[in-house]
């Protein structure tokens, strides 16, 4: 898939309201025993590429530098579901501080009230932190009304011609 196709995926409304509203990132890489792992976690957006910011010595930080392949989906449970499926490379660097996405993801999730004592605890636990950054190279919106899953598609197509 393109940068352009992706880009053009990202800038539908449905993919911008799951990419700013308050739902995590389920993200899912290969732990370094070999085995699938998916955990929910904050994230921003930066030029076209998805980061996070994570415990330097957190196993992710370790499987990824191994297999920096990962997959991401960012949905939101109500009917009809809108579901945003994302495919990429990781990249993992040591920052000194707190990067200000990581504070603005956290943002997206709280109160104001809840945000002051949330900035307050972060900023006396992390004096560094790993930003993962994830090079987009797939992704496919499911909004259920444009579109929907290839095989439920087929499956309608299937049905109606026959």
């Amino acid at each position: 898939m393109t940068p352009e196709e992706i880009s053009t995926i990202l800038a539908k409304p449905y993919s911008q309201q799951l990419l700013n509203g308050p739902e995590p990132a389920r993200f899912a890489y290969d732990g370094l025993d070999g085995d699938p792992r998916v955990v929910p976690i904050g994230f921003w957006m930066e030029g076209g590429k998805l980061l996070i910011a994570t415990v330097p010595k957190s196993a992710k930080v370790a499987a990824l530098k191994k297999n920096p392949k990962v997959a991401l989906t960012i949905d939101k449970g109500a009917f009809p579901p809108k579901v945003l499926l994302l495919r990429g490379t990781a990249e993992v660097e040591l920052v000194q501080g707190i990067p200000e996405g990581y504070l603005v993801a956290g943002h997206k999730v709280m109160t104001d009230d809840q945000y002051v004592d949330w900035v307050a605890g972060v900023k006396g636990l992390y004096t560094e932190m790993t930003v993962i950054t994830v090079t987009l190279t797939w992704a496919k919106l499911l909004d259920f009304e444009t579109t929907i899953p290839k095989a439920v598609e087929d499956l309608i197509k299937e049905k109606t011609s026959a």
